[in-house]
């Protein structure tokens, strides 16, 4: 069965009391008063393509095109300097990595040299590595923390068990596979393609369920809100699409961004969503309604966004450059701290 997303003024409309209108107001107003503070941490003087919080919100791990990975203790409050700790071994750039969601000191990476390793981030000793068949761009854990589901550049996915660090499915696609995820339960598989579809899949069989008519462009990152009630899709057109994780239907469309989605997060409640792009903001919208709350100013495109799962810190790194030298900086932001 194929569904199709509707966009605009298509999109499906829920009717809303006067008093939720009147409280979404307020909520606005308030992230309008409080100024919050984007605080940067260097990584290196190169890019970082990726980011990623631990499962309790206390560590942040930032991959970059050094080959290096880092891991930064976080104060939530933003009072204590941040210590950071070299991740070292991959031959080729850490282009995407994951915590490990029932260890909070465990990392993996995904890099350019077909490889896949697990760290633990408090020695910074790689504990596990698999070998893999292409330049590795996209990694995602289950909920569960057993399998890890890695996707390279010539739209193969290999799933390892986490225990052995070895393939339990490998799957080459004719088609582009770019960003996936398994829901919360873990019994369905997403895949976002270069069709402008989403394909779900059950797991762990891996046997197709149905196909999504998403975007009219192709679709390059996908989120799962972590309530388990929606997931988010952010595509070449601009867009990005909100849908019902049960039902299977498109519920609006968030249009802010006028360049490709490359990156979206939700917040650890749901209520927010963070989408960016070569846009030089970044759009955070109410989940519920679509309207944006904030939008964040960027000094470049962003490659990875990423919510905190217990406080609202929005991690974020790009393209930025020296403005003294025109080089890359190696740098990432997060926005949320409340300014004294």
């Amino acid at each position: 069965m194929t569904k199709r997303c509707v966009s605009g003024s298509e999109a499906l409309i829920f009717s809303r009391p006067r008093r939720k209108v009147e409280e979404e107001e307020l909520r606005i107003k308030k992230w309008r008063r409080r100024r919050f503070l984007s605080r940067a941490y260097i990584a290196e003087n190169i890019k970082v393509h990726s980011v990623a919080w631990n499962s309790n919100g206390t560590k942040l791990a930032s991959g970059s095109v050094d080959q290096t990975a880092r891991i930064w203790n976080i104060e939530p409050h933003g009072h204590s300097k941040a210590k950071d700790l070299e991740l070292k071994g991959h031959t080729d750039s850490v282009d995407q990595l994951c915590w490990d969601p029932k260890h909070s000191d465990l990392v993996a990476t995904a890099s350019g040299d077909k490889s896949v390793r697990l760290w633990d981030a408090r020695s910074g000793k790689c504990t596990q590595q698999a070998e893999l068949s292409g330049e590795n761009i996209n990694i995602t854990y289950k909920p569960d923390g057993t399998h890890v589901a890695v996707g390279n550049r010539d739209d193969e996915l290999t799933i390892l068990d986490v225990r052995k660090f070895k393939p339990l499915h490998r799957r080459k696609f004719n088609y582009e596979v770019n960003e996936i995820a398994w829901n919360m339960p873990g019994d369905f598989f997403f895949l976002t393609t270069g069709l402008g579809t989403v394909e779900v899949l059950s797991y762990p069989s891996l046997k197709p369920l149905d196909t999504l008519t998403a975007h009219t462009a192709g679709c390059y990152c996908i989120a799962i809100d972590p309530k388990g009630r929606y997931f988010a899709v952010g595509s070449a057109d601009s867009l990005v699409s909100l849908w019902d994780i049960s039902d299977m239907l498109c519920l609006r469309t968030f249009t802010k961004l006028e360049w490709p989605v490359r990156t979206i997060s939700f917040n650890y409640s749901g209520e927010y969503i963070a989408s960016a792009s070569e846009d030089l903001f970044i759009d955070i919208a109410n989940v519920q309604t679509g309207r944006t709350v904030h939008q964040i100013p960027c000094r470049a495109a962003m490659n990875s966004v990423e919510w905190n799962p217990k406080y609202n810190l929005l991690a974020y790194a790009g393209d930025d450059k020296n403005p003294k030298y025109n080089t890359d900086e190696g740098v990432f932001r997060i926005f949320g701290f409340e300014s004294l």
